[in-house]
Order: structure tokens, then C-alpha cells, then sequence
């Protein structure tokens, strides 16, 4: 079928002026092959010609000539019609680039024309993306036209409702009779291409490229009217008529910066102006068809525009204020890095983080043009800045962070193990292995091999394992018979951790570092990869385990502060003690310390109460009695535990109950640390005690317990000090109770024992019940806790304990009907006081540890008045501890051994020691 010229709609020959824009221009095609094309050959406006379509049409196969854009205007082509005007390059030139955030809506469109008409450099190329949601509404247009699903008329006059309301809010008069009369052009224009598209039930790649490609066009016209509407002179660029491409793959695109320089020049002779706006996205290839540089195509056209141009800089603005140092979303209190390297960058960006494709650094780097990441919302924000590093970058106390930079996430990947002896030493495995991977298009993020050979492992996304594996068991389904190959396997559900930092190859211990934080959070590494350029450190863990994983490196490398999250449970006496010097200290913590210590959670007998990020300790009782909930430990566990924002978390039992103590197996197990006063763990059942120890010997999981023996006196860890420097230990001999200590110490003269019992329940020495005290249960739980820290495998029942409750007042139903009969039994300790008097002695209820034959008990003695536990005052407790280096004169430590304040003090400093041991500076 032939067409004469005169199927040509006249608008299409129109002379156009350097600011028009007619779509006709740039839809010319040849329904004929490509490589059938020359500049003889009769065009026409493909879209005007669907009315005389044949069936060649229908079967789509006039699609796989594809669309030729003309990348000429009439103008263009006659190059004898106006004077050349030269492009003058360099750093007089800025290029900004707004994403579709920046210009969704008139309000914004009018910031982003602000910033740009109060940037003070005398040359301004702006690239815009399409409006906000606008390129995925084109693409679905396509979706619903292949597919047949007339919807997407409809859809088509939303995209056009959507711009024709922006414009009349932002422009009147001429402007808006100007760019309402092109959008409804090229909205019939598209009406007739995507009725081609819904007949064939197919769109090519090209025809997809022109439609998702308008956006740009009608959001660069808007802005570029906006400003020229301030009075600034303005023109715009379809991109298409300069930046030339290659494309590579279906994902990829290579610029052709010799041919886009030349039409840029010819371009700018043509339209010459000092403030342009470009559309980001879209370009042709070498053959004039439309194209795009595919997903976040923008950026990479702001960065090749500043090469082109050798801009003196590149801002790209966005809705964030920079580039951080982890992801906010996943990291609360990511940093904003300051200045990152071309090569951080790239490595941060390659591995996940929002920062800018990867190729969008490229065109940049070989002019030195640094790039800007600014905030169009926040203005006064300074932004990150990306250029190349300098020798003198750290000098000067300028930058005093961590070697590493920031770090990076890549979910939803899976690791593929291919192993096996015949792998050894046999040249090209690796190739025939990556080899088939490409065969199937599949994107290898990360690989690792072992030196032996034996194995080589790799991680590719995991919608694409499946093809992958099958591949390789086709491949080397002989190897795997014959057994070269032992196994070819998948692990599914992983992620990537990657750690970006251009001093880690200067500075050591970076990897000792990564590795050992990994390890305290109690996380678990499958494959490990680093380049020689120590540009990263790149491992592979659990899915599940990720966003644990990135926050401890993050904290561990002083980018933020060591965090726990902290779940008290029993918030009585002892609990709402150490809450309010919590409350009192995570000031000076955090600023001095580094530590940030958040209560998420707090938990009682009837009710709790849970923060998703931190309970305000100033006023927890109120919040606990308003916003308190049902008691559920399983579910109080799981919050403190799984908290998202923070790796490391630790449960403080306040309690004295057993039933709370059987749990620390569980926790620590789960990887969660455990500290607490409560003795029944480690003095129930001899073999529950082992089991717990062993769990944490073999973990990175710890196990705090110093104020289970001595309050806030360092009882354990003298002990614990004594031991691991090979000291042997001979006998362990105290007054373990503040309550009998401020008993006996005041139990003289002619007090009656029952007088003095009463005044120091008065005081509140005792238990609401001074039997608890007086039975000296307790006491034989701090012996045993001793004796099984010395090594003695002993259990409670082992000790001899000596009660100082009458057996007839054992069974008394209350404790003041004790308190009112225990008078009655004063004369024996009475006696037993007076002999010891006598003899120069004082009486002492103690516990002692006899390590050497390999036992214990809980007593009362007599010592002469000038021994230390006789010169005992208040409610002190004292310990000596007799070793082979210590013989002649125990060790001895001495000090408040009761009451909330130094128990909770006890229990705050074993949490700190926790921090410490996480990474906290000491």
C-alpha cells in the first residue's frame, strides 16, 4: 500500500518556531524494515494512518519495525536558517534534577521554579522526572492495552485530568492555552497508539519507551512555563532530540556521549538559553527510536548532562536530606553523611542504598563533577556531597568517624552452593559455573569461594534461583553422577550486609570489628565476600536476621550509639528503683557514653506496658495504669526481643519467682541477654544450673548476675577475677544478709532478740515476712551460688542451714501473729549472746563455702571483737574469700549488702557491663 504526501495532516509541515513542540514531529515512522530506511524515502504521521491499517497490523507484526522517532524538527534540519549560536561549557553551568516527588503537585512545581530562578549560576539545565505516579499510570496504560481491558481509556483521561489541573492552577493566559492545546494533542496521539496496542494485544519495547516517556515531556513544559511566567527567559528540551543510546539489555543503556555532544551543540545554536529545562528519562537510539534510560533513568540523565555540559556541579534533589549512613526506615538514628566518595557511593548504591543508581555515577567521575544530594523540602539542609576523595580529607579533625562509611541491605536473595572434589584444580569450573547463569539472565549479586576450590557459592535474586538451579543440575548433571560434584544447593530466604568505607583499606581491625558485632547480636554469617580494594566488607545472613544485623554494625561503629533494648520485669520494689535511675542516668549516658538504653517494655504481675520505641520513664506508673495491658509474658518477650529498630536486647528479672527464672534457658537460647538479683536460677536444680551455663559458655549471649549475692557489692566478679587468673580458691566465708547483719549488729546489751527483729521490720530491713529472713533460705542461695561458681556441684539441699525461727512458730499462720509470739522463745539466743560476751566474742549469722572438702553451710558463729565481721555497723555485709594467693590474709569486701538502692545500682551496672561487652567505648 502506497502514500502520497498528502497523507500528511498540514499541521506536520508547519514551519516550527524554536519554542514549539508538535508530537507529530516525533512520531514519524517508515512501515517498512530499518535497514530498508533512507532519508528519500516518504514519511508520515505513523499515528494519523491507523485508520487504513491492514491485517499486518492486527498480527502485530508491523511492531517488530518498531517506532523511529524524528529527532529533527524542520529547524533542525535546515541548518543554513539561523546563525550558530555556540555552547559555551564549563563551570558557569549548574544541573539540577528533581524527581517526580519534587514536581507532584503545583505547590511543589512552584518550590522547585523558586530554586531554580534563585540559583545564581549563569547557566541552569534542570531535568525533571514526570509528575509523581505518573510513569507508573503510563505503564499500566500499556498493561491494560496489550492486555485488552478498554479500562484504559479511562485511565488515560485521569493522566490527562491530572495535568490539566495542575496547569490551570499554575498557568494562565498564554502559557495555558499553550501546553492545554499540546497535552490534548498528544492525548489523542496516545489514544491512537494504544488502540493499535489493544488490537495486537502486544507492545514492543519502542512503542512501551514512547508512551512511559510523555510524563517527562508534559512536567518539563509545565515547569519551564512556571519559570518563564517569573519572568525569567526559559526554553525546553525533549531530550530525545540530544542524548543518543545504546541499548545493552533490557535493563541497561550505554550513552553515546561523541554523537550526544554533537546534537547538543546543534541543539543549543538552535535554542539558545541560559535557564533549560530537560526531561529526564528519555532518549533515542543511534536509529532515532525513542527510548528511555529505564528506571531511574533521571538521575542518570541529570549526571550525563552535567558531562556534556562539564557542569560545575550536579544537585540531585529529592524528599530526603541526604545520603545515610544505614536506612532510616530500618536504622532510627541513621546519620546523614556529610561526603561520601564516587567509589562509596557506587558501593553503597550497588548493594542497595537509597542513594543513586550506580550509573548515574559514571558520567560524572572522569570531569570531577561532584554531585549534591539535597532535600527540596528542607532547603537549609546541607545535603551530601559525592566527588572524589582527597589525601588531606580526614586531616584536620575535619571528618572523625569510623572507617566505615554506611552500610547496606539487599533482601530476597538466595545462596547457590555448588561443591565438590572434582572442582580442585580444574581450570574453566568457574566459567562453565557463571557461564550458564547467564544463559538463564540471571543477576549474580555476590560471589564467594573457598581457596581449596572445593566449592564456589553465590547469591542471586530469589525469583530467579529456581532457573538457576535447574540450569546447573542440567549442566552438570554427569558431574553430579559421577560424583566430581557432590551437591548443588539452595538457601533460600537471604539477605546481603554490606559495609562501605574508603579508609577500611587503611585502617585496621574494620573486619574484626564487623564480625565481632555480628557475633554479640547473635547473628550468623553464611558466606563472606571482600574485595582487595577494601571498599567493602559484604556477608550474607538470614533474611530474618537482617535488620537486627544492620543495626548492631551500625552502632558498633560509632555512627550511632550502642543500643539495647531493655524489657524490665517486676517493676516493685527493687524493678521501680532501678526505672528511675535509668530515668536519672540516660542522659549522661547516651551523650558521655554512647549508650542508649530503651525500656520498650515493662511487665508485672497483672498488667504491662509496651513502647514501640521507648517508654518515658518520667512518668512509666501513669502510663503503666493508663495504657497498661493484660499480663502476657510470651507476648512482652516477643516485643523486647523482636524489637525492629534495635539488635540487642536484654530482660532484667526484678523478681524473686521461680517461675520467671525457669524462662532464662529460653531467652538466651532466642539470643536474648539476661541479667537479674532473682537467686532461683542459680541455686535450683543442680542440673538446670549446668544446662544454663553450658547455653551461655557456648554463645554470645550473657548472663548477668552480680546482684544475686551481694546487692551492689562486686561479690561474682571478684570471684569470677580470682579464678580466671588461676587463683584457687580455699573457703568463702560472709555475712551474706543485710537484714540479719543489722539484727546481730544490734543485738546487744539487754535488747531482747524479738525487740530488735521488730525495729528492723519497722525500718524495713526485713522481708513483709521476717521469717523469710530469719530462715536463712536465703543466705543458703548465695552459698550455693558461691559454691557452683567455685566449681562444687552442690545442691540446696546440700547445705546445712541453722533457723533462727522457732520450730513451734514455723507454722504460725501470719507474720504478726510471729512477731506477737516470738518473745516467748528470746531466751535461748539470749544465753547464746551472753556466753559469747563473755569470751570477748560477738555472735554472726553466716554461710560458708568450704571449697577444699567440698561443702557448705549456713550458721550461727561466734568471732572475737577484734575480727572484721564483728566490727561490722547497720546492715553491711562482708565477704572474705581465703584462696592459696590470698592465705595468710583473706580478701575481703565490704560494704551496704540490702535495701533498693544498691540492689537496683547492682543491677544497673551489670546492664552497663552488658553494654560494654556489645561495643559501648569503655
Amino acid at each position: 500500500m502506497a502514500f502520497s504526501s498528502s497523507s500528511i495532516s498540514p499541521c506536520c509541515s508547519s514551519k516550527l518556531s524554536s519554542n514549539s513542540y508538535l508530537p507529530e514531529t516525533y512520531l514519524k515512522a517508515k512501515v517498512q524494515k530499518i535497514d530498508a530506511f533512507n532519508n528519500n524515502t516518504h514519511t508520515f504521521p505513523l499515528l494519523q494512518c491507523y485508520p487504513f491499517l491492514n491485517s499486518k497490523w492486527e498480527r502485530g507484526e508491523l511492531f517488530k519495525s518498531g517506532i523511529r522517532a524524528a529527532v529533527t524538527t524542520e529547524e533542525y534540519l535546515l541548518d543554513g536558517a539561523t546563525e550558530n549560536i555556540q555552547l559555551l561549557k564549563g563551570d558557569s553551568w549548574s544541573v539540577h534534577k528533581f524527581g517526580g516527588t519534587c514536581v507532584g503537585n503545583s505547590e511543589r512545581i512552584r518550590n522547585v521554579a523558586d530554586v531554580i530562578i534563585q540559583d545564581q549560576s549563569e547557566g541552569k539545565l534542570v531535568v525533571v522526572s514526570a509528575m509523581s505516579k505518573v510513569t507508573d499510570m503510563m505503564y499500566d496504560l500499556i498493561y491494560k492495552a496489550q492486555s485488552r481491558d478498554e479500562s484504559y481509556l479511562t485511565a488515560l483521561d485521569a493522566v490527562l485530568e491530572k495535568h490539566k489541573l495542575t496547569a490551570m492552577d499554575l498557568l494562565d493566559g498564554d502559557e495555558l492555552a499553550s501546553f492545554l492545546s499540546r497535552i490534548h494533542h498528544d492525548i489523542n496521539n496516545l489514544k491512537a497508539m494504544l488502540r493499535a496496542i489493544y488490537i495486537a494485544g502486544h507492545a514492543t519495547e519502542s512503542f512501551t519507551d514512547f508512551v512511559a516517556g510523555h510524563g517527562e515531556l508534559w512536567s518539563a513544559q509545565l515547569l519551564a512555563s512556571v519559570v518563564r511566567m517569573s519572568g525569567v527567559e526559559c526554553k525546553w528540551m525533549d531530550t530525545r532530540e540530544v542524548l543518543v543510546v545504546n541499548p545493552m539489555s533490557s535493563n541497561q543503556v550505554d550513552p553515546d556521549y561523541l554523537k550526544s555532544g554533537e546534537r547538543l551543540e546543534k541543539w543549543y545554536s538552535k535554542n539558545p538559553s541560559m535557564t533549560i529545562i530537560a526531561t529526564g528519562f528519555i532518549a533515542s537510539t543511534p536509529q532515532d527510536i525513542p527510548t528511555t534510560l529505564k528506571r531511574d533513568g533521571s538521575d542518570f540523565s541529570a549526571a550525563i548532562m552535567g558531562a556534556l555540559f562539564k557542569a560545575r556541579q550536579v544537585t540531585i534533589w529529592t524528599d530526603v536530606d541526604g545520603v545515610y549512613s544505614a536506612d532510616p526506615r530500618k536504622v532510627s538514628e541513621a546519620v546523614i553523611l556529610e561526603r561520601l566518595s564516587y567509589q562509596e557511593a557506587w558501593e553503597m548504591s550497588y548493594f542497595g542504598a537509597n542513594v543513586l543508581h550506580p550509573r548515574t555515577i559514571v558520567p560524572v567521575m572522569q570531569y570531577d563533577i561532584p554531585i549534591i544530594i539535597k532535600n527540596i523540602f528542607n532547603l537549609a539542609a546541607p545535603g551530601t556531597r559525592i566527588c572524589r576523595s582527597t589525601d588531606n580529607e580526614f586531616e584536620d579533625g575535619q571528618i572523625s568517624e569510623s572507617p566505615v562509611k554506611g552500610f547496606a541491605t539487599i533482601d530476597k536473595l538466595a545462596l547457590v552452593n555448588v561443591e565438590g572434589t572434582g572442582m580442585t584444580g580444574v581450570p574453566g569450573t568457574a566459567s562453565d559455573i557463571f557461564g550458564t547463569v547467564k544463559s538463564v539472565g540471571a543477576n549474580v549479586i555476590m560471589i564467594s569461594q573457598a581457596s581449596s576450590e572445593h566449592s564456589i557459592c553465590f547469591a542471586v535474586p530469589e525469583k530467579e534461583v529456581k532457573a538457576v538451579a535447574d540450569a546447573l543440575e542440567s549442566r552438570f548433571g554427569q558431574a553430579l553422577s559421577s560424583g566430581c560434584l557432590s551437591q548443588i544447593s539452595v538457601i533460600p530466604g537471604c539477605s546481603i550486609l554490606a559495609a562501605v568505607g574508603q579508609r577500611m583499606a587503611s585502617s585496621s581491625g574494620v573486619s574484626a570489628t564487623f564480625f565481632s558485632a555480628l557475633a554479640k547480636a547473635n547473628i550468623n554469617i553464611r558466606a563472606i565476600a571482600q574485595g582487595c580494594s577494601e571498599y567493602n566488607v559484604t556477608v550474607v545472613v538470614k533474611q530474618e536476621d537482617c535488620v537486627r544485623a544492620l543495626r548492631a554494625v551500625h552502632s558498633r561503629f560509632y555512627l550511632t550509639r550502642t543500643a539495647i533494648a531493655v524489657g524490665i520485669v517486676g517493676p516493685g520494689l527493687i524493678g521501680g528503683t532501678l526505672l528511675d535511675q535509668l530515668k536519672d542516668q540516660s542522659a549522661v549516658l547516651k551523650e558521655k557514653f554512647n549508650i542508649d538504653l530503651r525500656v520498650m517494655g515493662i511487665i508485672g504481675q497483672d498488667s504491662m506496658l509496651l513502647s514501640d520505641s521507648g517508654i518515658d520513664l518520667s512518668k512509666w506508673k501513669e502510663l503503666r495504669s493508663q495504657k497498661g495491658e493484660t499480663a502476657d509474658l510470651n507476648k512482652f518477650v516477643q516485643h523486647v526481643s523482636e524489637n525492629y529498630f534495635i539488635p540487642n536486647s536484654v530482660l532484667v528479672d526484678c523478681t524473686a519467682d521461680s517461675h520467671i527464672a525457669s524462662h532464662y534457658y529460653d531467652w538466651l537460647h532466642r539470643g536474648i541477654h539476661v541479667v537479674t538479683p532473682n537467686k532461683k536460677a542459680n541455686s535450683g536444680p543442680l542440673d538446670r544450673y549446668l544446662k544454663l551455663r553450658d547455653l551461655q559458655r557456648l554463645s554470645y549471649t550473657h548472663y548477668f548476675y552480680e546482684a544475686t549475692v551481694g546487692a551492689g557489692l562486686p561479690i561474682i566478679s571478684t570471684l569470677r577475677g580470682l579464678l580466671e587468673t588461676g587463683d584457687k580458691i580455699l573457703r568463702i566465708e560472709g555475712i551474706f544478709s543485710g537484714t540479719l547483719s543489722y539484727i546481730f549488729n544490734n543485738f546487744m546489751g539487754t535488747k531482747a532478740f524479738s525487740q530488735v527483729v521488730k525495729e528492723a521490720k519497722e525500718a524495713g530491713y526485713t522481708e513483709p515476712d521476717p521469717r523469710d529472713d530469719l530462715s536463712g533460705t536465703d543466705v543458703a542461695r548465695k552459698v550455693i551460688i558461691l559454691a557452683r561458681e567455685s566449681g562444687l556441684n552442690l545442691e540446696l539441699s546440700d547445705i546445712p542451714v541453722q533457723s533462727l525461727v522457732p520450730e513451734p512458730l514455723r507454722a504460725t499462720a501470719s507474720a504478726e501473729d510471729f512477731l506477737l509470739d516470738l518473745p516467748k522463745f528470746d531466751h535461748e539466743l539470749s544465753k547464746q549472746r551472753q556466753e559469747a560476751e563473755d569470751e570477748g566474742e560477738a555472735l554472726r549469722y553466716v554461710g560458708v563455702v568450704d571449697v577444699v572438702n567440698g561443702k557448705g553451710a549456713v550458721e550461727l558463729r561466734r568471732y572475737n571483737k577484734d575480727h572484721p565481721f564483728a566490727q561490722l555497723s547497720g546492715s553491711d555485709n562482708i565477704i572474705a574469700f581465703t584462696t592459696e594467693r590470698y592465705c595468710k590474709q583473706p580478701l575481703i569486701v565490704r560494704g551496704p549488702g540490702a535495701g533498693a538502692e544498691v540492689t537496683a545500682g547492682g543491677i544497673f551496672s551489670d546492664i552497663l557491663r552488658l553494654a560494654s561487652y556489645l561495643g559501648a567505648p569503655s
